[in-house]
């Protein structure tokens, strides 16, 4: 095993971990096709800002097969098999990239949020490695609500930009939680280059913006496990896929998100 009994079981019960210089190989190749990916943003690509004078955050998405680093990561790098033990799951299916990049002065911030109900998928067996690119005082880490994932509904997703519900039908969702009273203890980590922190899509997170005179780089890869199925959302999805053609219940089509690891 690459990880530890500890690892696997803290996942398992706190919903997020931190895995030290597991990508300490990567960070120079990955770094470049981030850069890359700033240069050469997809149509799927986001730009945010509150105001004039202050720093953009740029996000983008399912770019991993056009960019040769992020490809050869997903491909060649221990993703697939870590993901296998915190999953416990015999196969695991690449969902998607997701590229974060908060520009010096960003006022916007990451609000609190799950990821799962934004998706098209649903199941209990997946994790999200989120990966910084450069050194993250633990003030601009990602910041993990431990035990949220466990919640029996999912909270509403809403827009970021207009904090307006995500789905028109928004009835299957709860509010969020008050995440400032002491029902959660709030993680953060220092984080060096080549450290990860893994998480379930299910996880309540956020993260602080960006303040610093430097920008911030994060790549986050999504990864789904033998549980993992289609499920049609009331609306579109982010990231959305024209032309699925899949139903609740499926299994996700490989020949869009492949099976990188099988034990």
């Amino acid at each position: 095993m690459l990880l530890s009994r500890k690892d696997i079981t803290d996942y398992e019960n706190d919903g997020a971990i931190i895995l030290r210089g597991v990508f300490d190989d990567w960070i120079s190749e990955l770094s470049s096709g981030a850069d890359y990916n700033t240069r050469n943003p997809s149509y799927r690509a986001i730009v945010h800002n509150m105001g004039e004078g202050t720093g953009d955050f740029f996000e983008d998405f399912c770019n991993w097969k056009s960019i040769p680093e992020f490809r050869n990561f997903v491909n060649n790098s221990e993703l697939g098999r870590m993901s296998s033990e915190l999953m416990n799951s015999k196969n695991v299916q690449f969902f998607h990239d997701h590229y974060l990049h908060k520009y010096p002065g960003s006022s916007v911030a990451t609000p609190w949020h799950q990821d799962m109900p934004y998706y098209f998928v649903d199941g209990s067996q997946n994790v999200s490695f989120w990966i910084p690119l450069e050194s993250r005082e633990k003030e601009f880490s990602l910041k993990c609500a431990l035990g949220s994932h466990k919640l029996n509904k999912y909270i509403r997703p809403t827009s970021w930009s207009t904090d307006e519900s995500y789905y028109e039908d928004s009835s299957s969702f709860m509010d969020l939680p008050e995440m400032n009273d002491g029902d959660y203890k709030i993680k953060q980590w220092h984080i060096e280059p080549g450290d990860a922190v893994a998480f379930n899509y299910r996880l309540i997170h956020s993260a602080n913006a960006n303040t610093l005179s430097t920008e911030t780089k994060t790549l986050s890869m999504r990864l789904i496990g033998d549980d993992a199925v289609y499920k049609q959302r009331p609306g579109k999805t982010s990231p959305n896929y024209d032309n699925i053609n899949q139903k609740s219940g499926e299994r996700l089509r490989e020949d869009w998100f492949p099976i990188i690891y099988s034990t």
